[in-house]
């Protein structure tokens, strides 16, 4: 671990200068300040700031330059490779901006980074209104909208990064500038898919959409049956409407054992809803059916419990160009040699209005992200788990677009600068340009990072 080499009356000071505040290693509540969900990721920044308001972020990028420290960024810490605390720097952690204004009139939504989206759902269901997040409540808005956004409503709605409409950016050299469609276009391009490269952004605003209760929940069959369920899934999937997106995935159920399951969420009238899922759930017919008519926040609960806090977790997320018989057959034979019952391939829908869009997000083309999903206890031995998720990896390859999702990459030391590269796609050029202008020293590098084109 590199230690910063700061003197405490320059951290002193910094923290005399903040509304919010800074926790080190002495304090008390250090240990918990540095945990993120990945059990697996055990890093001890000097500092972490928590800053109260967007001015606090400004003196601590300002401090981190002047005194050449690395700064990781926290929003809710879901992220798989832990790029959100670093070693022997600066961590800074929006645990303590939680703020959320609902316009219901405009149908607007602004949050501060802190935020999650449960809290964000919840408040915005308060007016019968949502916009595309995440799969789970604990993942934090600003990791995931910066990196892309795939959700549930995402057939009709789009991306998060799609239905953003403006941000507040602090940027390498301590301004806090706002980029929207009409104001630093080029920066808010980037916003939009290229992660944490930019700047740290301290609100975000997105629009909404009215969104009641939903068709949602998940059908099971025994593993035995995942390749003739697959299969028929295949098939059904053609010409499905925008309203309806689908999770097909083998995993563990506590209580069924081994199983290939689809999670669904249609996204309109509910008896249209029922007319189309019907094929689906005749099929077989499945063992568990629990799809019905929810609300919006749970649907977004609903895969909770399968990734909880605290697990080790190792994930892979390439994208797929489509389900063939060939893909079939090998995730089929990899998750027979799963290592752990808490370790799942997830198939993300993409296509409708997220294969839409004029954002630095690049696979719009893939139908697919596969999440090739390592999860154990912390008591276990890592080896081998990791292991099997490369291996997956490896063997699913030739079925893969050669990219993947930004938001499940690991680290760079680990995933090289060229899987880097490539999950930025077409992209990666003018988001080097970009960098270039806003960020010419990296200072935003502990992440999926893009270097400044030179």
């Amino acid at each position: 671990m590199v230690e910063a080499t700061v003197s405490d009356r320059a951290i002193s000071g910094l923290g005399s200068s903040l509304r919010g505040r800074i926790i080190r290693p002495a304090d008390g509540d250090y240990d918990e300040a540095r945990r993120v969900w990945n059990g697996m990721i055990d890093r001890r920044p000097a500092l972490i700031v928590r800053p109260a308001v967007a001015a606090d972020v400004v003196a601590a990028v300002n401090f981190a330059r002047d005194n050449a420290l690395i700064v990781s960024v926290r929003s809710g810490g879901h992220n798989v490779a832990g790029n959100s605390v670093c070693d022997g720097g600066m961590a800074i952690d929006f645990s303590e901006m939680k703020a959320i204004s609902v316009d219901p009139q405009a149908r607007t939504a602004t949050a501060e980074p802190g935020v999650k989206w449960g809290e964000f759902d919840a408040a915005t269901q308060a007016h019968g209104l949502a916009t595309t997040g995440g799969t789970n409540t604990d993942t934090g808005i600003g990791g995931l909208t910066t990196g892309g956004g795939i959700g549930w409503l995402g057939g009709k709605y789009g991306l998060a990064l799609d239905n953003l409409l403006s941000a507040d950016v602090v940027t390498a050299d301590g301004r806090l500038i706002r980029v929207s469609a009409e104001e630093n276009q080029d920066l808010f391009w980037a916003v939009r898919g290229g992660g944490g490269n930019f700047g740290i952004v301290t609100s975000f605003t997105y629009r909404l959409h009215s969104v009641g209760p939903l068709l949602a929940g998940l059908l099971a069959h025994p593993a035995a049956e995942a390749k003739k369920v697959l299969t028929f899934y295949k098939e059904w999937e053609r010409g499905m409407p925008d309203e309806l997106r689908c999770y097909p995935a083998l995993l563990t159920n506590p209580e069924a054992g081994p199983v290939v399951a689809v999670a669904v969420c249609y996204n309109g009238p509910m008896e249209k809803g029922e007319q189309v899922l019907a094929p689906l759930r005749t099929f077989g017919p499945p063992v568990m059916d629990v799809i019905g008519p929810m609300p919006y926040t749970a649907v977004q609960a609903m895969l909770d419990d399968a990734f909880p806090p605290g697990n080790n977790y190792y994930v892979r997320g390439p994208m797929v160009r489509e389900i063939s018989d060939e893909l079939i057959d090998v995730l089929v034979d990899q998750f027979a040699q799963a290592t752990s019952p808490l370790s799942a391939l997830v198939l993300q829908q993409l296509g409708g209005a997220m294969a839409r869009g004029e954002t630095a997000f690049p696979h719009r083309a893939a139908s697919y992200n596969l999440v090739i999903a390592g999860g154990w206890e912390p008591t276990d031995d890592s080896a081998r788990h990791i292991a099997w998720v490369r291996g997956v990896s490896d063997a699913v390859a030739p079925y893969t677009t050669g990219a993947s999702y930004v938001n499940e990459l690991g680290q760079e030391a680990e995933e090289g600068a060229d899987q880097i590269k490539a999950a930025y796609g077409a992209s990666y050029d003018r988001l080097a340009s970009i960098k270039a202008k806003y960020d010419p020293q990296n200072l935003f590098r502990h992440n999926q990072n893009i270097k400044p084109a030179v």
